[in-house]
């Protein structure tokens, strides 16, 4: 779960433009804070099923992201790709 402020600070990092909440490079970004923080707890908690299928569920909609980026602009998806170290 990520607290109110790490959201904004990720958000602010990655807006295309003021107020953008929704796009993809945001929803990029977020997802990857989520799936980090939840690997994490997977490396200590390995028995965990139900959190490795929402891990699991995260990595495929950051996925879908990505390839959105791709299809309709790939120069934003390989600068979102550099700054979150993403391959």
């Amino acid at each position: 779960m990520l607290s109110t402020k790490k959201k904004q600070t990720i958000i602010s990092k990655t807006q295309t433009k003021e107020g953008d909440t929704g796009s993809p490079e945001v929803q990029v970004a977020l997802l990857t804070e989520r799936i980090n923080s939840l690997s994490a707890h997977l490396k200590k908690h390995y028995k965990d099923q139900h959190s490795r299928r929402g891990l699991l569920q995260m990595v495929a909609d950051r996925r879908k992201h990505l390839k959105y980026l791709d299809k309709r602009s790939p120069k934003r998806a390989t600068e979102i790709r550099k700054k979150l170290k993403l391959k």
